[in-house]
């Protein structure tokens, strides 16, 4: 099959909008000329159209005319490689998202464990930061909820008390087996997170086996957070320092 032919078949399966770039269309190292050519006779044909360099979507037509793709459709040429998940959303805009803050930053950071990914979508920029685990569709938004906990005294705008509830909360909708693997991340994010991690997990899901956490932790260390005494009450289990 020419290369032409097996790029229209990709692309007519996409959802009209969709974004799409090379790698995407898991075209090999060795057809790009081709598949330059072939997706240069698609653009002028406008059965798809280009946003930027190596970066094209299918275009959806309304009474307005065509349909520009939105933010969150255009972030994906750079979270995905070959269709697979290799990067998240985190920072500020992450914690706006779950509700900690009311704050919208103007930029994004994206995490990756292997690459360094900087984006360019419109005004929006993307600066790369390094997670600690690698990334799949199945844990972004543990590993998310655990930047969450890592940058609590960093977050702006957030409420301790708000901020603990929710995130306790959202504890208590995983699933047992996701909290588990949850707890398996979390050995690799710093102590301070482990810590409060550690801490908002025992008081919301009451009999979770959370040892492997604490024995993590230095005894001798002390990590500090702006949170009320009365919204975490075991907070001294876990060597917390509770400051107003």
């Amino acid at each position: 099959m020419q290369i032409s032919q097996k790029i229209e078949e990709r692309i007519q399966q996409l959802p009209e909008g969709a974004t799409f770039d090379y790698q995407s269309l898991m075209i090999e190292r060795g057809e790009y000329v081709a598949a330059t050519k072939a997706l240069e006779r698609l653009v002028k044909k406008k059965k798809i159209n280009r946003y930027s360099s190596g970066i094209f979507y299918k275009p959806k037509q309304t009474v307005f005319g065509v349909l520009k793709p939105n933010e969150q459709e255009l972030l994906k040429t750079y979270l995905f490689e070959n269709g697979k998940r290799i990067a998240y959303i985190t920072g500020l805009r992450l914690y706006n998202n779950l509700g900690l803050t009311t704050q919208v930053p103007k930029n994004i950071k994206i995490a990756c464990r292997d690459k360094r990914i900087f984006a360019s979508v419109g005004n929006l920029k993307g600066k790369a930061v390094k997670s600690y685990v690698d990334v799949t569709d199945d844990n972004y938004y543990l590993l998310g909820l655990l930047d969450a906990f890592k940058d609590f005294n960093l977050i702006a705008d957030l409420s301790a008390e708000s901020a603990i509830k929710l995130l306790g909360n959202k504890l208590i909708e995983l699933t047992e087996k996701k909290r588990k693997e949850m707890l398996q991340y979390a050995l690799k994010y710093p102590p301070r997170a482990r810590a409060l991690f550690g801490a908002v997990l025992e008081l919301f899901v009451i009999g979770t086996d959370v040892s492997s956490l604490k024995e993590s932790l230095n005894p001798l260390s002390e990590y500090k957070f702006r949170i009320p005494e009365d919204v975490l009450p075991n907070a001294e289990n876990w060597r917390i320092k509770l400051e107003k």
